[in-house]
């Protein structure tokens, strides 16, 4: 029993300080931090200019916008999750390291999804109050995204394994898992499209928390052997 207990502590502390390694490596690279949420807020924002500023209009598609440009914003950052790991070497020891290497990879991505997902999360909100979103809709928007965002750093994980080692990864990233990507912008549009309408949303949140439930356990698994093969290659 002891012997277990101790286990799971080294195991827990293995996690805590990847990542917080990888936090403030973000820190660091205050670039890489800022750039999704400039793209995620100059979608949403150049949206009425480019199709129509009617806010009746605005108010039936909020939730779509929204929702795509957090998409394609996380799926921008994607490419750069285990790149620099890759250049320096840090990848190669991950893969020699006695610890589980899905426990190493789970850490980065929750680092990921800390420093992307989370704060388009946070900015949803006026984003919808510039697209006109009803305000029914607005705490079903944050509730979805908090759902969603977490399961598209975890989809989008396991094409940035899988390509790490090729020099123009982002392309092929973004061909992998934008079809994986579909199911959660159907559900996550269609809850805030709901409350929006005074439909109720129970249904489709709980089919975005069973996507993360089933991604935070198989996820971590495909990104390592993801990771294996490309660095083998």
């Amino acid at each position: 029993m002891a012997n277990g207990s101790e286990r799971e502590m080294s195991l827990s502390r293995v996690f805590w300080i990847t990542l917080r390694r990888d936090l403030m490596l973000a820190y660091r690279r205050r670039n890489d931090l800022v750039s999704p949420l400039m793209f995620f807020l100059m979608v949403a924002t150049l949206f009425p200019l480019g199709v129509s500023p009617d806010p009746l209009f605005l108010s039936e598609v909020a939730a779509g916008v929204v929702w795509v440009a957090a998409l394609l914003a996380t799926l921008l950052s994607m490419d750069s999750l285990f790149r620099s790991d890759f250049d320096d070497g840090s990848l190669e020891q991950m893969l020699l390291s006695p610890q589980p290497l899905s426990l190493l990879v789970f850490a980065k991505i929750c680092a990921h999804w800390m420093i992307s997902g989370l704060p388009l999360t946070l900015m949803a909100p006026l984003l919808g109050l510039m697209l006109f979103l009803p305000q029914e809709g607005m705490t079903t928007l944050v509730l979805s995204l908090l759902l969603g965002t977490p399961t598209l750093s975890l989809i989008g994980a396991i094409g940035a394994g899988l390509t790490v080692g090729l020099r123009k990864g982002g392309v092929l990233i973004s061909l992998l898992v934008l079809p994986l990507y579909i199911p959660v912008l159907i559900f996550g549009t269609g809850a805030v499209q709901a409350a929006s309408t005074g439909l109720p949303v129970g249904g489709y949140l709980a089919i975005l928390g069973a996507i993360l439930a089933l991604g935070m356990v198989l996820a971590p698994l495909a990104v390592a052997a993801g990771l294996r093969i490309s660095v083998s290659d």
